[in-house]
């Protein structure tokens, strides 16, 4: 809780709350991400991080929580997109793509038919145990470029993003907006001087 006010304080204009993942920073229970969600004031935003991926499955994750937007962290098993949207018809749908070489600029414009906003981030879902974000690695922000200018809706960087290194992205990349994660914790936790380093460098 007192994070999610820490980062809105900042000017976070929607906080990303993370469900049980394979691997990863930033688990919580499904109880505190609803407990957030409903503290939240308008109009900042809640994302549902979820690695479910079979509709069904991600309408009972999203029930335990109540966010306004749910975000697939995950490849999506086919005809999932038409099935969530049908039981949850008011909900926002953000697809996370894994920027690991050129395929991934054709499967982020398969998504972004489906799904209101895709999400370029540096995980690894074939490994073991994926790696589905919050790895602090930055990816090739070329592919991410070219998705930014060919995606049919909006698109958000992640990916090893830090007050260093953030004017740079926006400028190579030029994205709707930006996911931050590991860039701005010390020992696993928010910083808020690394936040409003951020938040400067980035020009808010």
């Amino acid at each position: 809780m007192e994070e999610a006010s820490e980062a809105i304080r900042h000017g976070a204009a929607a906080l990303g709350l993370v469900g049980p993942m394979p691997s990863g920073p930033g688990i919580i229970s499904d109880e505190l991400i609803q407990k957030i969600a409903r503290s939240v004031p308008p109009p900042v935003s809640t994302f549902l991080l979820t690695s479910e991926t079979t509709a069904e499955d991600v309408v009972l994750h999203y029930h335990k929580t109540q966010t306004h937007t749910i975000q697939l962290v995950d490849k999506m098993v086919p005809g999932s997109y038409a099935s969530i949207r049908q039981s949850l018809p008011g909900v926002k749908l953000v697809q996370v793509i894994h920027v690991m070489d050129e395929s991934a600029v054709a499967e982020a414009l398969e998504a972004g038919e489906k799904a209101d906003a895709l999400l370029l981030d540096s995980g690894n879902p074939k490994l073991s145990v994926k790696v589905l974000g919050g790895t602090g690695n930055v990816h090739d922000w070329s592919l991410s470029r070219r998705i930014v200018e060919l995606s049919p809706v909006p698109v958000f960087l992640a990916g090893g993003l830090h007050p260093g290194n953030v004017a740079r992205a926006i400028e190579e990349v030029q994205p709707f907006g930006l996911d931050l994660c590991s860039g701005v914790r010390t020992d696993r936790k928010l910083d808020p001087a690394k936040l409003d380093a951020f938040f400067k460098a980035a020009g808010y």
